[in-house]
């Protein structure tokens, strides 16, 4: 039985990964705030430690599976949480469950990024950089600073997809696979505050893919458990665009 941890474990895509991957015979190790198996903070650098403690020993020390969905988005209570969740959230746990995931049988881990990543493509945010260079007090700083928490999280998306197509290199040599699926609009708690909130609403619900309405989790989650399966063994370093023609509509020459 393949040993999986989901952070974001509770709600949303998280919890439909849950779902298909529980049914597909894994054993879950959910990652989350509340109702989880192990309940952490990831915004912080001690719930993100307790979090990779936790797994471990849950695992006892050999991981088959890591996905991580957790995150938050333009409602988040600053640009700093985002940037913390989104990036050194995901970044902390996947240095910290590498050497679990090494001993693991066929071994794949899948960040779920998003389609937003693109937007900093031309230009990155200077948040970006810091990011990647692992400083974390200054990316909190810039984001504190900067533009919006709607920067915030293309940035964090960004810098994190690069984040997990730098580490595809080494890890693939230790026989590690490492994805990214990047969502569009999805029918989540997450996509629904967006909705709501007197600043971005009318532009959410204004940002319409091709195929004329958002995804579900269950449709994410799909290409999520293929991307976990033997089916997908070739597969590594790629980023997965699942957000019904967003991409294409937005940058149909570059790809």
């Amino acid at each position: 039985m393949p040993v999986t941890a989901v952070t974001g474990s509770a709600s949303g895509i998280g919890a439909a990964v849950c779902n298909l991957l529980k049914q597909a015979g894994h054993r879950i190790i959910g990652i989350d705030r509340a109702d989880a198996d192990v309940s952490a903070d990831l915004s912080t650098a001690a719930g993100r430690q307790a979090a990779v403690e936790q797994v471990l020993t849950l695992c006892e020390g050999k991981l088959d599976g890591l996905i991580c969905c957790a995150g938050v988005g333009v409602t988040a209570p600053s640009s700093a949480i985002v940037i913390g969740v989104n990036y050194f959230g995901v970044t902390a746990l996947v240095d910290g469950l590498q050497e679990a995931l090494s001993k693991g049988n066929n071994p794949a881990a899948l960040i779920i990024g998003s389609v937003a990543a693109n937007q900093q493509l031309g230009n990155p945010d200077p948040m970006v950089a810091a990011m990647l260079d692992g400083d974390e007090a200054n990316a909190l700083e810039l984001a504190n600073q900067g533009p919006g928490p709607h920067i915030a999280y293309a940035a964090s998306k960004y810098a994190v997809t690069a984040f997990a197509r730098r580490k595809a290199v080494t890890w693939g040599k230790q026989g590690i696979r490492l994805n990214v699926v990047a969502p569009g609009a999805v029918e989540t708690p997450l996509h629904q505050a967006s909705m709501d909130d007197p600043r971005f609403g009318e532009a959410v619900k204004n940002f319409v893919a091709p195929l004329g309405r958002a995804g579900t989790p269950d449709e994410i989650a799909k290409t999520v458990a293929f991307l976990q399966s033997e089916q997908a063994s070739f597969i590594h370093g790629s980023v997965f665009f699942i957000d019904g023609g967003m991409d294409a509509m937005m940058r149909a020459d570059h790809f």
